[in-house]
C-alpha cells in the first residue's frame, strides 16, 4: 500500500467525520428548512473549513430538551 494512499484515505475520512459532525450539531439546532439546507451546503462546499463556521457561528436557537415525564405512581391501599 502506498503512503500517499494512506494518506488521501485517511482525509476522505476526516474530511466526512467533520461533515457528520457539523450535520449532528445542526440536528440540535432549532432551524428551518432553508436555513438547514443553507448551513448544510456551507459544510459541504468548504469540507475543511466549513463545519468549523457552522459551528462557530452558532445559527439558529437551541432546541430545549423536553422535561421529564413523571411516572404516577398510584398507592396501593
Amino acid at each position: 500500500m502506498n503512503g500517499s494512499l494512506v494518506l488521501q484515505v485517511l482525509l476522505v475520512l476526516d474530511v466526512a467525520g467533520m461533515l457528520g459532525l457539523a450535520i449532528f450539531y445542526l440536528s440540535r439546532r432549532q432551524l428551518s428548512w432553508h436555513q438547514y439546507l443553507g448551513w448544510g451546503l456551507v459544510a459541504l462546499i468548504f469540507p475543511l473549513l466549513g463545519p468549523f463556521l457552522v459551528i462557530a457561528s452558532r445559527p439558529g436557537v437551541l432546541r430545549k430538551k423536553p422535561a421529564p415525564r413523571r411516572i404516577l405512581v398510584r398507592q396501593l391501599r
